[in-house]
C-alpha cells in the first residue's frame, strides 16, 4: 500500500504504460507532427510519459489513497491482460477544432472499454462526476495552447499521412495508478501502485 505523503491531496490517474518500442514508433511519428506545427502552438508530450489514460482522478486526499487502491485493486482482479493495437492519430474534439492530437489505441475483444467501464464505477468516491462519454483509447501527443498561433494546415496535412500509420502491438499485463506532479520543467509521473491483470 501506499507510505505516507506530505502533500494533503495528490494529483491522481489510473493507466495503462506503453511499452518501449512502441513509444518509440509514437515519437517519431510525433517528431514529423513537431516540424510542421505553427511555433508555440502545441505543448508536446514527453515521449517517456506517453500512456493511456483510464481514468483522471484529480486532486485526491492523501488520507483515501490507501482505501483507493483498494478500489482499483478489487476492479482490476480476475480482469484479463489485454491485446492492444496502437495505429492511427487523429484529434479531440475535431481535426476542425482541435485541442489534442493523440495516437490511437484498439483491442480487438473490446476489453479496453471494459475496464475504464469497470474503473470508472470503483472510483466514484475518489473522482469528480463527469458526463458520460464514449471512451476512446488513446496516448496523448500534445495538447494546443490557447490562442491562434498561426496556420495548422501543414500540420494537419501531415496528420492525414500519418493517420493510419501502425504502431506496434503489445501485451498490457497491469494497471497503475500513478501521481502527476507539476513542476517548471513539465509534469513528473510516479507510480505510486501496479494491479496485476490475468495473463
Amino acid at each position: 500500500m501506499t507510505s505516507e505523503h506530505s502533500s494533503p491531496f495528490l494529483r491522481l490517474f489510473i493507466a495503462l504504460a506503453v511499452p518501449p518500442d512502441v513509444r518509440k514508433e509514437i515519437g517519431r511519428a510525433q517528431g514529423q507532427l513537431r516540424r510542421h506545427a505553427p511555433p508555440g502552438a502545441v505543448s508536446w508530450t514527453q515521449p517517456e510519459q506517453f500512456h493511456i489514460t483510464l481514468k483522471y482522478l484529480g486532486d485526491v486526499p492523501a488520507a483515501q489513497v490507501a482505501e483507493l487502491e483498494k478500489s482499483v485493486s478489487t476492479a482490476c482482479a480476475g480482469f484479463p491482460a489485454l491485446r492492444l493495437s496502437a495505429h492511427d492519430i487523429d484529434f479531440f474534439p475535431s481535426a476542425q477544432r482541435p485541442r489534442v492530437i493523440w495516437a490511437g489505441v484498439h483491442d480487438a475483444a473490446g476489453r479496453l472499454a471494459e475496464l475504464h467501464r469497470r474503473l470508472d464505477e470503483a472510483v466514484r468516491p475518489f473522482a469528480p462526476a463527469e458526463k458520460p462519454k464514449i471512451f476512446t483509447g488513446h496516448i496523448t501527443l500534445g495538447r494546443f495552447k490557447p490562442g491562434r498561433h498561426g496556420p495548422t494546415e501543414t500540420l494537419m496535412a501531415r496528420a492525414r499521412v500519418l493517420h493510419n500509420r501502425h504502431f506496434g502491438d503489445w501485451l498490457a499485463g497491469e494497471v497503475a495508478l500513478v501521481r502527476s506532479e507539476l513542476t517548471s520543467a513539465g509534469a513528473v509521473h510516479t507510480p505510486l501502485a501496479t494491479f496485476p491483470l490475468v495473463q
